[in-house]
């Protein structure tokens, strides 16, 4: 290798250190802060897709967490077993079983959002201002890098480049 595609590997294996540092513990942190709350972290992060998107199937959750259509089946039913999410028939095909948070969901999404977002500012409150936006911007671009390496549909995931 010449010296900039060594440097490159280099920086890549740095890389990939520290997200290998970073991803558990804030998955740690947002665990516990969601079991606070009684629900798993993927059904955290489920119940914010459905705020957001206001109505969505069990495979369009799949693919927006990059799980298999079982599990996601498994964390709508426990959403909706605790009063989170109601099932509802797609408007314009009877066939499709859509799935949208209560109110009582919103709510819970709205407490958790509005915990993280405490947490996150304490974490962050020894950078400046700029450092911050400039990180935020940067873990945009690299989750917009991974995110086109990966087609996720109809309950199925899979690594395309």
């Amino acid at each position: 290798m010449h010296g900039s595609a060594a440097d490159s590997l280099i920086q890549a294996k740095a890389f990939q250190r520290a997200l290998l540092e970073l991803l558990p513990l804030v998955e740690f942190r947002e665990r516990e802060l969601a079991a606070a709350y009684g629900i798993s972290l993927t059904q955290c992060l489920a119940l914010r897709l459905w705020a957001e998107e206001r109505a969505l199937s069990v495979n369009d959750l799949a693919a927006r967490l990059y799980l298999d259509k079982s599990t996601a089946s498994r964390v709508a039913s426990g959403l909706e077993t605790k009063g989170y999410l109601v099932r509802t028939r797609d408007r314009q095909d009877g066939r499709v079983v859509r799935l949208e948070p209560t109110p009582a969901g919103h709510r819970l999404r709205g407490r958790i959002e509005d915990d993280m977002a405490l947490v996150h500012a304490e974490l962050l409150s020894d950078f400046d201002p700029e450092v911050r936006s400039a990180l935020t911007r940067m873990i945009l671009r690299v989750v917009g890098s991974f995110s086109a390496r990966v087609r996720a549909s109809r309950g199925t995931c899979r690594v395309v480049g």
